[in-house]
This record gives C-alpha cells, structure tokens and sequence, in this order.
C-alpha cells in the first residue's frame, strides 16, 4: 500500500502536478507507515523536479528532519543547510542543522551556526521570541557540555532575561553557577528574586547549595510534580496491586540505571552484580544511558542475567517491558540525575519500588516506597527528612575491590607536588566546593606552614577565581595545585601521594571516598544533617576510622591542623587503612550483599502483609517556602542550633496567614495551638480531634 501511495505520488511529481501540501501529507503518510524511506525518496524527486519553488525550503527541511531520524546525519547536513541557503532567515533550519552537526562530532560547527541563527532574531516579539529562546537553550547546552561553562551560564543569563519564568533554565543557571564557585551562588536578576531562583533549584543542585534535608525533601516533591507526575499506565502495566509469591521461583529483581558504564556508579556496582545470590535473586538490568562497549559495561553485562536497553524506549514502553518481565522490586538507581528515567516509576511497573545509590537523598515521589541507607546517613529520628520509608545497610555503599588501579605509581614531581610539603587534597567536582568549605580550607593551609591543597582540575576561570579568593584570603596561590583529570586506573595510582583528604560540605565525597581510603590515603569530613552532607562520614566510619568523622566546623579544622602537623599520625591511619582494608564494613562486599537481600526478602513481607510503606508528602509546600525564606549562604544550616525551631516558626507565620493541617514532621496540633495563642493540646486530645475529622 505505501508502495501505490509512492508511486502515486512519484507520478504526479514528474507530471508536475504535485503541490507542496499534498507533497508533505503524502510524506507524512508513508513516514507514519513505516516507509521514511519513500518519503525521503519523495521530497528528493520534488526538490529536483521544482528548484525554483518558492517554498523548497520546506522540502528540504523535512527531508532533513526524516534523514536524521533515520541516522543518516550527512544527508541531514546536506538538506537543512540547503534550506537555510535557500532561506536565510528560516530559523528551524538552523536550530536542526546545530542539533546534527552536534551529533556528528562537530560542536564548534554547532555553536558557530547557533551564534549565527541568534544574529538572525533580533527582534523580541511572535514567532521569532520563541525561536531565539530555544536557540540560546540549545546553545547554553552544547557550551556547557563541552566546557565552556562561562559562556553557557552567560547565555542562560540572557535567556532568563527574555523568559524568567523557565524553571528548566533556572536550573541549569545556577548550576553552572555552583560548578563555577561563583559566590554568591544565588543573586537577584531581573524578574526573579532570590526565593525565586532557590524555590527552582534542581534536587541535585540543592544538596550541593545547602544541608537543609528539609528543603531538599520539599524541592525533590516539587521537582517531581512539575516532571514526573505521569498518568498511570494501562491495566498491564500498573502492577501496584501484582502478587508476589516466590514459592518456587526467585525473586526477580529490576535495576533502572544510565551509568551502568564507565562512570562513579558503575564502578560502585561493578561487584554487586557478580556476587548476587542467583539461587535467590533474578537480576535484571534496565540500562538508560548512552551506548558504550567500554569495559566495565561488558563487565557488567556478563555478570547480570538480563540485560535491557530502554534508552530508545518511551517511558510506557520501558513500564510495559518491566511488567512483561515480572519485576518484584525495581530499585531506582539514577533518582534526580542525569538521563533519569523516574517517569518510568511514576507508571508503578513493579509493586515495591526503591531509591537506592546513584541520588543522595529522598526522591519526595509518591512511587519510591524505600530508600536505603544506614545508620549513620540517616540516624534515628532523622526519618522525618525522607518521604520513602528508611532501610539500612551495614554501610550504605558498594565498592568494587577489583578496581583496576595502574601499575605505574608517579612521583609527586612528576604530578607537580612538592617533595616534602604536606599534601592537603580534594578532589570532588567543583560544584561541591562552597564558600564555607574553601575558607575553612585556608584557615587550614595557614595554620600548616607550607601545606599545599591538591585540588581536581576544572575550568581556567574557575582556577583563577579560587586563586584570586585564596590571595585575599592570604594564602599564596602557588599552595593550590590542580590535578589533570586522568582515567580512572591513572587516578588512582596518584592518590597515595597526598597526605590527607579534606571532604566538602554540604555535599561530600561518595565515590572518591571510598577510593582514596581504598588507596590508604585518610580523610577528615564534617557531617551534617542530610543524607548527602554524611555519606562520607559513613564511608570513613566503615573504614574503621571513626575519629575522623567531625560533627562541628571547628572540630573539622582542628583536626585536619593537628594532622597536617603530625606525620606520624598520618603515617599510622595509612597503615591502618591497609590492614584494615580486607575485612572493614566498607569493602565488605558479601556483607553488603547478604544484606541487601535480607532487606529485600523483608520489603516482600512488608508487601505481603499489606505493610507496604505509603510516602508521606504532606505540607512540603509550606515547608519549601520556610525553607527558600532562610539565607543559606550567609549563615549554614548546620550552625543554626534549634534547626526544627527555625522552621516551626516559619510554618506559624505561614499558618497564620493561611492555615496548615498538622503532620507526621514538626508541624503537630499542639503547634498549631501555640501559633494561635490556645492553651496547649494534649495528645490524646489531638488524637480526638483527628478521629472526628475524619
């Protein structure tokens, strides 16, 4: 049939008879049927048969648009640049041809081209607003992927300028702005106050901007709502309600994961897979990032026994295939970060669904039951920080012990170090680095007479800001050393050569803790009060060196002082670190396992029982606006000492002005009493109360 219609077509064409309408409804069909092909066929024998069609553009844009659908990106280049020839002011044909010329390997080309689209579109008004914004997205995007983060955050500026209301721009502004160490990360622009900019920081962002876990619980729900509330899927597909009975078979067992590759989580997990009980556990992994045959993704391919790519796959139909699998429990490996697939969860494919290891914090989804962690990310009583209900782990990470680690070990000459200097390191991303943290930082390094601070390689601008605010601080700039990045085996071999790591805060080291302890190199980490803020604190603790884990900032400073001045000391966590490093909790991988297991095995009870854990989202509203209200930059929220106070005051003010039921958090009906100047409640005169209303 689509043949007929083609050769139909193909008649009227060489007839010339053939409009431009019926030319594209005719592609249209046979691209609906499957037969991109003959359409593309098609407007390449009308373009030739009409070159001077006042509208050939047209015709060559769609052509291109199908030849890259089809991967035929030479072709695309060919025809979307013969549509802005033909019109230069034809704006869809430049945001096309950038997107091609990207995926082709050619960002410079891209960027070049977008830069010219935007001289095209001066004027600020109809089609042609529309059209600059999405140019100067494009272009933000591709400058910050291929690191040149000022420029980007130059372009997001002036998109918020035309449009601040985009909260996806939002995000990505003050990301660049973290990643940058530009502080004040946060700074009015115009049409935006601050409240404005943090109530749209990214859930990621958020845990590095402040260790608030309750703004970062009421970001991640908003963040949520605004992205993934996906209507539920069909009968089939939403199995909230699906049996589980593993008499006679074994549990089967769903990881959703982009980084299932050469990448921090992929090396984390690397061990997991191969030492999965398969008597108990069917593993099946459902992998969302981009295509990679690198070894450690071949690695992990042999080692699970299902291996799925959903990257192409829309979110209905990677649900689809989950439930066509049988997914007991489908663990969330990703949470808010890149490549995330959480509308996957949002359509329930599995009946219990768990946040685990790729986000460090609560998902604030009405879908994620669990979230697992342990004792000392999440202690006792801080449950209330977290909508999934909290399991734990003897320690919450996976390690790989065959890491590949090079043969060759530099000297610190050779990776510019001074020979007999103490070597401070840190080398978490720059977008962990706060004002707070680098100062603390200084204050060390002048405390410790010719130290030096090892730092992670970022931008030359970002170089020359931390210089410039190191000298103003009176620390020399030549006592900060930037270290190239290298792969991962190269990486690791440098790291014996510091002396002491120094962790950042709010958001510390994850994977790069546990491999410089795995590298004997001790660390000093100040943890704090959310799940990203005592990662590390949990990480060194396994390690078997719980002195180093610091509950104040000036407990921190002192320590990392006192060792950076006492060698022998350093010399004796270094050999613990290697005695110890065989049989710690940290690189107890069996452990690990067996545990994760036994959690799972009781999320099935839990399930079976009708116990399964309800997220709680209740007044995350009103706590992200007692959050946002706090100025997270001038005063850290770990020195603030009556934290809970803080925001029950907040939420009184609120709820003066509006009422706010009471919750299962801090906002009980005795607090709403005090707000409103009656005496005191009783709880069981709150419990009445509840039951009568309800």
């Amino acid at each position: 049939m689509s043949q007929d219609l083609f050769l139909a077509a193909l008649q009227k064409a060489t007839a010339e008879t053939l409009g431009l309408a019926e030319l594209i409804n005719t592609a249209n069909a046979l691209s609906g049927a499957g037969r991109g092909d003959l359409a593309q066929q098609l407007y390449k024998v009308w373009g030739a048969l009409n070159p001077t069609h006042p509208q050939l553009y047209v015709a060559h844009f769609n052509r291109g648009c199908l030849q890259t659908q089809s991967g035929d990106l030479p072709g695309a280049i060919e025809a979307l640049t013969a549509a802005i020839t033909l019109d230069p002011d034809f704006m869809p044909g430049y945001i096309n041809l950038g997107g091609v010329l990207e995926r082709s390997g050619q960002p410079d080309e891209a960027i070049a081209l977008w830069q010219t689209a935007l001289q095209k579109v001066s004027a600020i008004t109809g089609q042609g607003f529309g059209y600059k914004l999405s140019t100067l997205k494009q272009l933000a995007r591709i400058l910050a992927d291929t690191q040149k983060i000022e420029a980007a955050e130059q372009v997001l500026r002036e998109t918020l300028t035309l449009d601040p209301t985009q909260r996806d721009v939002i995000e990505q502004y003050l990301a660049m702005r973290l990643v940058q160490c530009k502080w004040p990360v946060v700074e009015p622009l115009p049409g935006l106050e601050s409240a404005d900019l943090v109530t749209n920081i990214h859930p990621l962002s958020m845990a590095a901007y402040t260790d608030d876990p309750l703004l970062q619980l009421a970001a991640a729900a908003r963040y949520v709502g605004l992205t993934a509330e996906t209507p539920l899927a069909s009968a089939g597909e939403d199995r909230r309600h699906a049996p589980i009975d593993v008499q006679g078979r074994r549990l089967r067992v769903g990881y959703i994961s982009s980084d299932l590759r050469d990448h921090a989580v992929g090396y984390l997990m690397a061990e997991l897979w191969e030492l999965h009980d398969k008597a108990k556990v069917e593993v099946f992994a459902y992998y969302c990032g981009i295509p990679s045959v690198d070894a450690l993704s071949l690695r992990t391919r042999a080692a699970v026994e299902h291996w799925t790519d959903i990257r192409p796959m829309s979110d209905a139909q990677a649900a689809a295939k989950i439930a066509e699998d049988g997914i007991d429990i489908l663990v969330d490996v990703n949470g808010h970060t890149r490549e995330c697939r959480t509308g996957v969860f949002a359509l329930r494919p599995a009946p219990i669904q768990v946040n685990w290891l790729g986000y460090p914090g609560t998902m604030g989804s009405p879908y994620h039951h669990y979230i697992i962690a342990d004792g000392w990310i999440v202690p006792p009583g801080s449950e209330i920080y977290y909508s999934e209900k909290v399991v734990r782990l003897p320690c919450y990470q996976p390690n790989d012990r065959k890491r590949v680690v090079a043969a060759e070990r530099p000297t610190r000459a050779e990776a510019g170090l001074p020979d007999d200097a103490f070597v401070f390191c840190c080398f978490n991303g720059a977008q962990k680095i706060s004002r707070a943290t680098f100062e603390r930082w200084l204050t060390i390094l002048k405390r410790v007479e010719g130290s030096v601070l090892w730092l992670l390689e970022s931008t030359a601008e970002t170089h020359a800001r931390l210089l410039a605010f190191a000298a103003g601080q009176g620390v020399a700039p030549e006592r900060l050393i930037f270290a190239p990045k290298l792969h991962n085996a190269l990486h690791l071999a440098r790291y014996p050569l510091a002396d002491l790591f120094l962790d950042t805060g709010a958001y510390g080291a994850h994977t790069t803790a546990s491999d410089a302890l795995w590298m004997g190199v001790p660390m000093v980490t100040l943890s704090g009060r959310g799940f990203a803020a005592r990662v590390c604190g949990s990480l060194v603790r396994a390690s078997g060196l719980v002195d180093l884990v610091c509950a104040s900032p000036d407990e921190y400073v002192e320590r990392a002082v006192a060792l950076g001045q006492d060698r022998a000391q350093i010399a004796a966590y270094k050999a613990q670190l290697e005695a110890n490093r065989d049989t710690c909790d940290l690189f107890n991988m069996e452990k690990l396992v067996s545990s994760l297991e036994d959690l799972y095995a009781t999320m099935v009870v839990d399930y079976q029982q009708g116990a399964l854990p309800r997220p709680d989202l209740t007044n995350l509203d009103a706590y992200m606006k007692a959050g946002v209200d706090h100025d997270h930059e001038g005063q850290e929220v770990l020195a603030i000492e009556d934290y809970h106070g803080l925001y029950k005051a907040q939420l009184a003010r609120r709820h003066l002005a509006r009422p706010i039921p009471p919750d299962a958090r801090l906002w009980t009906q005795q607090d709403i009493a005090l707000a409103e100047g009656e005496p005191p409640v009783s709880e069981p005169q709150a419990r009445l109360r509840r039951a009568a209303a309800d």
